[in-house]
């Protein structure tokens, strides 16, 4: 994973895999045109909190976040972001949440653009029959992510 900030909060986190050169490139596409840095109290802090939720002792983030996207982008962004641990929803709920029902395709392109995987949780955005549908880290990471979060859930009281 990489893991980058702007001076505001965080602005990139990638799924398993990928280069930080790949990470740079995609960040580039995607209007990350201000300076970010791989390092620095956010970056710790991000990367704290991942371990964390990669060991099933956090279902909440609160490094604080700055990504860059279009004002639809941030509107689909902040309702996955809102998504309960452990829960799911589907891209028309999104869609419907966010006042505009129609805009499931548009729904599914914002969430495609996310550049904070796992703490925005993509992850948990699923097709109309609960079936798993795209993921930049591959439907396999998004199950893993997905039974991991039902398996620690259920541990919880």
């Amino acid at each position: 994973m990489w893991v980058a900030a702007g001076t505001r909060g965080l602005r990139v986190v990638t799924v398993p895999g990928r280069t930080r050169e790949e990470c740079l490139r995609e960040a580039l596409r995607h209007g990350q045109d201000v300076p970010i840095v791989d390092g620095g109290p956010l970056v710790e802090q991000a990367r704290e909190e991942l371990t964390a939720y990669f060991e099933g002792r956090l279902q909440r983030f609160t490094v604080p976040l700055d990504p860059v996207g279009t004002a639809f982008q941030r509107r689909v962004w902040a309702e996955v972001a809102a998504i309960p641990y452990g829960e799911t929803a589907t891209y028309r709920q999104i869609a419907e949440r966010i006042g505009n029902p129609r805009a499931v395709r548009a729904v599914g392109a914002a969430n495609g653009a996310n550049p904070l995987a796992i703490i925005i949780p993509c992850h948990r955005v699923v097709g109309s029959d609960g079936s798993l549908t795209g993921y930049g880290g591959g439907l396999a990471v998004k199950r893993a992510l997905l039974d991991l979060e039902a398996r620690c859930r259920a541990a919880r009281p």
